[in-house]
């Protein structure tokens, strides 16, 4: 079975029959194992378009997508010199019961699926990792891993980027969504360098929830917006992608707002406003751009080396923050996705589905 999910109306989605195609020469049929369902997996249903994200499983059904999701997945047929039957792999996967992957060479510890529809979409994306040998992986963490792998990694990318631009000359980082796991693993990051301010915005029902984190040196609900000192100069990190709160802030700050860095869309469903903005224009944060530069810069070895060394610093955050909330097969998948989408659901709970 396929879990498809409605463009442009997130909260609906239905169960369908996937085609059994028998595989082509270099093929491979992955059974989805376990995977994670977040705000991040709202935001790529959202972009969809814009990013392409619907294109790595395309449906073939107009209106209709399939939203990527991370997780692990087990090779159950094999034509390919690539993997072998019975090996697991952590990387991008469809909704669904089984899927077709087309491995280019093993190298690295790895693959990357070369089918047609890939071609010119962002490498970090196509990269599967196996399980065996992967220096991020370890057993008894899996549900930890694949909640907050993908998550910490565009966080790892924010903090890296604010910090080589010198914040943008300003004195404060604010984000928005602030109880979300993207804004504040990204949070924290900051706060441990120690020479910027970071606050954070969010619904006043999550408030109490963001200050227990410790992670912001101060926390305001959106209705609070006003009431900031506005001649402080200041970044935005926009994780909500809500118009209004977008909107406000850039109102508030004006020209003090020295760089506007949208990232996510966990409002999807906002009202969307058209007026003009205040202050800078919001750029678009890609976090592949800046995997590609870090690669450039550091080296694939040494990439890999510093993101896992701040990811294992992460892990007890994780697991303090974060309530694991399993459940089983693409029915409670469709369930939780449209509870994110709808935003319904505590900001403490993780969920993943077991198939």
């Amino acid at each position: 079975m396929d879990l498809l999910t409605r463009k442009g109306a997130l909260a609906q989605s239905k169960l369908v029959d996937a085609p059994n195609t028998p595989l082509a020469d270099g093929d491979v049929r992955m059974r989805v194992d376990l995977f994670s369902l977040t705000a991040n997996n709202v935001t790529y249903g959202a972009a969809g378009d814009f990013l392409k994200y619907w294109q790595f499983y395309p449906t073939g059904e107009e209106g209709w997508g399939r939203v990527p999701v991370w997780g692990f997945a087990t090779a159950v047929e094999s034509k390919s010199s690539a993997i072998a039957v019975g090996e697991r792999v952590y990387g991008y996967l469809p909704m669904s019961e089984t899927f077709v992957l087309k491995p280019g060479d093993r190298k690295h510890g790895g693959f990357a699926d070369t089918h047609v529809q890939r071609a010119g979409l962002a490498p970090v994306y196509n990269n599967y990792v196996f399980n065996a040998g992967d220096p991020l992986y370890a057993p008894e963490t899996e549900a930890l891993q694949v909640l907050f792998r993908p998550l910490f990694t565009t966080s790892f990318l924010i903090d890296d980027f604010l910090a080589d631009a010198g914040y943008f000359d300003g004195k404060q980082v604010i984000f928005s969504s602030a109880s979300a796991k993207t804004s504040y693993a990204a949070a924290q990051l900051l706060m441990a360098r120690g020479d910027i301010k970071v606050v954070g915005l969010t619904s006043a029902s999550n408030v109490a929830f963001t200050k227990a984190l410790g992670f912001y040196n101060e926390v305001l609900a959106y209705e609070d917006i006003a009431d900031m000192d506005a001649s402080v100069p200041s970044v935005f990190v926009d994780i909500a992608g809500n118009s209004g709160v977008r909107a406000s802030v850039h109102a508030r700050f004006g020209k003090a707002l020295t760089y506007s860095c949208a990232v996510g869309a966990t409002h999807w469903d906002a009202p969307r406003q058209e007026q003009p903005l205040a202050g800078p224009a919001p750029k678009m944060f890609f976090a592949p751009d800046v995997v590609k530069k870090r690669i450039t810069d550091w080296g694939p070895a040494g990439f890999s080396q510093k993101i896992g060394a701040a990811w294992r610093a992460f892990l007890p955050t994780a697991a303090r923050t974060t309530k694991v909330v399993e459940s089983h097969g693409l029915d409670a998948a469709s369930q939780v996705f449209a509870d994110l989408a709808s935003g319904r659901g505590s900001p403490a709970d993780g969920h993943v589905i077991r198939l």
